[in-house]
């Protein structure tokens, strides 16, 4: 019987930036349908990891498979990724930049694009450099979660959200990831996202320190994984 191949496998994954270690020996396989919990302070090796997964930046050592190869042309067909900064041409409208996204990925769905503009409440219209900081992340999100992938990647999807708009945006894109696709989701805003993980990573200066079912952890440790982070992470550089 044929082995199934992990979504995501990360062996013996180390990443130095001249002297200094971002990431350090990361042994770590994601699956299917399931939810992921990327947490870790600023500075700990979160979007590095995630930028390797996604094949913008070369390991040191170890190596990234993409359900048994490595990052290029083919794993970006499966992987829709949101960074954590804006990269979108300002002087196109969302409109243009709707169409641009769709002749790029064919597994865009015009479908899902149209409802996320009403939900996000985006003028179609609109041109990039007029819109605040926040509506460009909201345009980035849909952009993204119009996709029928089969891993999303979201690196601090909420950055430029208020607090009050956070729940409605998670359940946006809870809402609107395919069924059988599975979604990391990166932050440090871990009351906000907990409620919805089936999987907990922390990491902590470049290593893998929990990797754990989110509800046997809290079971276990009698607190919520925010406050199992807090006294995890206290003081911690």
């Amino acid at each position: 019987m044929k082995t199934k191949l992990p979504l995501v496998e990360l062996k013996n994954l180390t990443k130095n930036y001249d002297k200094k270690i971002a990431l350090k020996n990361v042994n770590l396989k994601l699956e299917n349908q399931k939810i992921y919990g990327l947490l870790g302070k600023n500075g700990s090796g979160k979007t590095t990891l995630i930028k390797l997964i996604n094949d913008l930046l070369t390991p040191s050592e170890g190596e990234v498979l993409i359900k048994g190869k490595k990052p290029g042309i083919e794993s970006k067909k499966i992987v829709s990724y949101l960074p954590e900064r804006t990269y979108l041409d300002k002087s196109l409208t969302v409109k243009t930049a709707i169409k641009e996204f769709a002749d790029f990925y064919p597994d865009f769905s015009f479908k899902k694009a149209k409802k996320l503009l009403t939900q996000l409440e985006l003028d179609e219209n609109q041109k990039i450099l007029k819109m605040s900081k926040g509506m460009q992340e909201k345009l980035q999100l849909l952009l993204v979660m119009s996709r029928r992938a089969e891993l999303y990647i979201l690196d601090e999807p909420f950055s430029g959200v208020d607090p009050a708009t956070r729940d409605d945006i998670l359940d946006l894109i809870l809402e609107n990831f395919e069924e059988n696709s599975s979604l990391v989701i990166s932050t440090h805003l871990i009351s906000d996202v907990e409620r919805i993980l089936d999987e907990v990573i922390f990491i902590k200066n470049g290593e893998i320190v929990e990797f754990s079912n989110a509800e046997k952890l809290r079971e276990k440790e009698n607190a919520s994984i925010d406050e199992i982070f807090r006294r995890r992470f206290k003081n911690a550089k």
